[in-house]
């Protein structure tokens, strides 16, 4: 057995382990997964990297599906291949499909008791907390230049007022950018 398949049975175990414990263990969506698939997956076991965070964020928001399962697969493959992917994207899948049984069969019985509301305002605000210490972080590692900022503007005023699809928001970025780093290497070289 060659020495990278040896390293990749010993993550797999691993892996899937700490994308059971993100699933469990957060609310709010995809976005709130963001801190603790950097702080589990490049942070603690360095199978990924800070950059390899941001790419994967990219690349999550465009492809088809949930963020967190897309998040999920691309850290489980980059870190194990196929066989990381599969169980990284069934460790964050497994507890939400747990917890939706057992959340739907009790609000049937207990939806409006308001000690249950109460709980899920405290839940939402906790959310935010972590998605704003995510967006942070990505800040920090986002390029800080005019074209960055007038793409960051125009994107947020184009999703939260215009409500232009994040998809032709992320492809547009991403042209705009090509666009103006070719045009720069071009005026270097002249």
């Amino acid at each position: 057995m060659d020495v990278k398949k040896q390293r990749q049975e010993k993550v797999l175990l691993p892996l899937f382990i700490s994308f059971l414990k993100i699933g469990a263990f957060t609310f709010g969506g995809g976005y709130a997964m963001i801190p603790l698939i950097q702080k589990e997956a490049a942070d603690r076991h360095k199978w990924i990297t800070d950059e390899d965070v941001m790419e994967i964020i990219a690349i999550a928001e465009s492809t088809p599906g949930p963020i967190a399962v897309n998040a999920a697969t691309f850290t489980g493959y980059r870190a194990a291949g196929i066989p990381g992917a599969l169980l990284a994207t069934t460790g964050v899948v497994l507890p939400a499909f747990a917890v939706i049984i057992a959340v739907s069969s009790a609000l049937s019985f207990f939806g409006g008791n308001r000690w249950v509301k109460y709980a899920f305002s405290g839940v939402r605000a906790g959310v935010l907390a972590l998605i704003v210490r995510s967006l942070v972080g990505m800040y920090k590692q986002c390029p800080k230049n005019k074209l960055s900022y007038v793409i960051m503007g125009v994107v947020f005023v184009a999703a939260g007022f215009l409500d232009v699809s994040a998809i032709l928001l992320i492809i547009l970025s991403a042209l705009l950018g090509l666009f103006f780093s070719l045009r720069r290497k071009r005026g270097e070289k002249k």
